[in-house]
C-alpha cells in the first residue's frame, strides 16, 4: 500500500521506522482492542523482505512455540529443528540470531498467547529478558511484541515485570477520530460522514464494510440491523473475544445497563443484577480502560462527586440504542422498515451526543494545527441555576493561558439565529450569580466562546459574534472537515 493510501497512524509508523534506523537491537510494545488495525499497521511499517511476522493462535503456549520455530525456518530458509529449541529462552535466542543480510524486524503478534495467563506470560517475558541482556554484536534489529489483551500486554512494562524499562517504544492503538473515519466513510454528504461515525465509530474493520456509493441507510440496514450483518455480529461478540476479560457475560450485562440509560453506579449494578461494591466499580473501570465506556462529571466538579458512565464507542452506542432493545422485533421486521419507523425519526436526537464528541475531537485537531489555544481540560456542565431552572453548557474548557472557554454544540438542520448566543451569555450570567467560579471567569471579556453547528449560522449570528465583547469562533460542518484543521 502506498503511503498516500494509508489512513492515519503516521506518528506510529515514523517512530517505529526510526527504531530500526538506530542500527541496534530495540524492543517495542504495541497493544489495543481487536479490529483497530494493529496488524495492518505493523505490515506497513517495514519492507516485507526485512520482516518476520508471526501471529500466535489461541491455543497452548507449547503449540505456539513449535509453530514459531517452523515458521521461522520457512521464512529464513534455515534448517531449525524443534528439539534444538526446547525452551522459550532458546527460541528467543534463535530469533535474535536469524541469519539475514538485511536489517531484521521480528513481530510476535498476539503475544498474550505465549502464556496461559499473566503469571505464565511473565515467565516467558523473563526468558526474553535473559536473552536480551546478553552481550551481542550491534545489529539493526527490532523485536515487536503486539497483542489484543491490553491488561496482559501492559503488564509486561510495569514496575515488577522482567521487561520493565527494556522497551524503547510503547504504544496503544486506538480507533480513528471522526476525521480519519471519514476517509473510509467517504460519502459525498458531510452530514452522512458524521452520521457514519455515529453509527460505525472509528474502528477500521467496521468502517471497511461501508460502501460509500450506496446510501448510508442501506449500509446500516445491511451491516448493523440485519441479524446476519457483519458489523452487528462483530459487536455482539466483541466482549467475548476481548482478551483478558474473565466472565464476559458480566461485562456484557454492564454495557447493556449503561446502554439502557443507567449512568450511576447503583443503577448500573441493579440493572445488571450485581451487588454495588468495589468489584463492580473495578469492572466498569476496566470497560473505561478498554474504551467501551467513559466516565463523566461536571466541569470543575468536587473530587467526591460521583461519575456518570456512558457508552464511549459510537458503534456500541448505536448498537445499544437501536439494536439491543429491539432484537426480537428485528427478527420479524425487514431492516428497511425498522430503519424508517424506529431509527430515522430519532437519528438527529441520537447524533446530538455524538456531535459533542466530534466537536471535542475537532478542537484537538485545531490545537495541533495551532489554530486555537490549548485546552488543559475539556468538559460540559449541567445542573440548575439559583432559581432552580435546569441549564446545560455543552462546552466548558480550561485553557492553557488561564482563560475559560465555553460554547454550544448543535446538531441542527436549520441555521442558528443570534438568540442562541444571547441565551448562552444569559446562562453564564445566571450561573455566575449562583456562585459558579468558572462561569464568573467565562463572563470576562477576553474569555472565548465556541459554537459548532452542523447546519450553520444565520447572518445575524455572525454579526452578533463580530460585535460581541468576547472572541467568538463559529464552525459549521464544512469547517470540521476542512483541511485547515489537519
Amino acid at each position: 500500500m502506498a503511503s498516500s493510501d494509508f489512513i492515519d497512524r503516521d506518528a506510529e509508523r515514523a517512530e517505529l521506522r526510526d527504531l530500526l534506523a538506530q542500527g541496534r537491537p530495540r524492543l517495542a510494545l504495541l497493544y489495543g482492542r481487536r479490529r483497530v488495525g494493529k496488524t495492518h499497521l505493523l505490515k506497513h511499517v517495514w519492507p516485507e523482505r526485512t520482516t518476520f511476522h508471526f501471529t500466535a493462535a489461541n491455543t497452548t503456549p507449547e503449540q505456539n512455540r513449535r509453530q514459531l520455530i517452523a515458521d521461522a525456518a520457512e521464512w529464513g530458509s534455515e534448517t531449525l529443528r524443534e528439539e534444538d529449541y526446547p525452551t522459550w529462552r532458546t527460541v528467543f535466542r534463535m530469533l535474535i540470531e536469524l541469519k539475514t543480510p538485511e536489517p531484521l524486524v521480528v513481530i510476535l503478534d498476539e503475544f498474550q498467547y505465549f502464556g496461559a495467563d499473566i503469571a505464565s506470560l511473565g515467565h516467558v517475558a523473563s526468558e526474553l529478558n535473559a536473552v536480551w541482556e546478553q552481550r551481542r554484536p550491534p545489529r539493526a534489529f527490532v523485536l515487536v511484541l503486539s497483542g489484543s489483551s491490553i491488561s496482559m500486554l501492559e503488564s509486561l512494562n510495569t514496575g515488577a515485570a522482567p521487561l520493565y524499562g527494556r522497551f524503547a517504544w510503547q504504544g496503544q492503538l486506538r480507533p480513528f477520530d471522526y476525521w480519519y473515519a471519514a476517509k473510509m466513510a467517504s460519502f459525498r454528504s458531510l452530514r452522512d460522514r458524521a452520521l457514519a461515525y455515529g453509527m460505525y465509530g472509528g474502528t477500521p474493520h467496521y468502517l471497511s464494510t461501508l460502501r460509500p456509493s450506496q446510501p448510508l441507510a442501506l449500509n446500516a440496514q445491511r451491516a448493523i440491523l440485519s441479524p446476519r450483518g457483519e458489523v452487528r455480529l462483530l459487536l455482539e461478540t466483541a466482549i467475548v473475544q476481548e482478551e483478558g476479560l474473565r466472565e464476559p457475560q458480566i461485562y456484557t450485562g454492564l454495557l447493556r445497563a449503561i446502554g439502557a440509560g443507567y449512568t450511576q453506579l447503583t443503577g448500573i449494578g441493579q440493572s445488571a443484577g450485581l451487588p454495588v461494591n468495589t468489584a463492580l466499580r473495578e469492572k466498569i473501570e476496566r470497560l473505561v480502560t478498554l474504551g467501551y465506556v467513559e466516565a463523566q462529571r461536571n466541569f470543575a466538579a468536587h473530587p467526591k462527586e460521583p461519575y456518570r458512565y456512558r457508552i464511549a464507542d459510537p458503534a456500541f452506542m448505536f448498537y445499544h440504542e437501536f439494536v439491543v432493545p429491539h432484537q426480537t422485533l428485528l427478527t420479524r421486521l425487514a431492516p428497511r422498515v425498522f430503519w424508517a419507523h424506529s431509527i430515522q425519526p430519532r437519528l438527529d436526537v441520537y447524533m446530538g451526543h455524538i456531535f459533542e464528541r466530534i466537536a471535542e475531537q475537532s478542537y484537538v485537531r485545531a490545537m495541533n494545527g495551532k489554530h486555537l489555544p490549548l485546552a488543559r481540560a475539556w468538559g460540559r456542565w449541567e445542573g440548575k441555576d439559583r432559581e432552580g431552572t435546569p441549564v446545560e453548557i455543552d462546552v466548558v474548557a480550561a485553557l492553557d493561558d488561564g482563560r475559560t472557554l465555553t460554547g454550544g454544540i448543535k446538531w441542527n438542520r436549520k441555521i442558528l439565529g443570534a438568540e442562541v448566543l444571547t441565551h448562552h451569555l444569559s446562562i453564564l450570567d445566571r450561573l455566575s450569580a449562583a456562585g459558579m467560579s468558572w462561569a464568573h471567569e467565562a463572563r470576562k471579556p477576553d474569555a472565548p466562546i465556541l459554537f459548532i453547528a452542523a447546519g450553520g449560522f444565520s447572518s445575524g449570528f455572525h454579526e452578533a459574534a463580530r460585535l460581541s465583547r468576547h472572541p467568538v469562533t463559529l464552525w459549521a460542518l464544512k469547517d470540521l472537515y476542512s483541511s485547515r484543521l489537519r
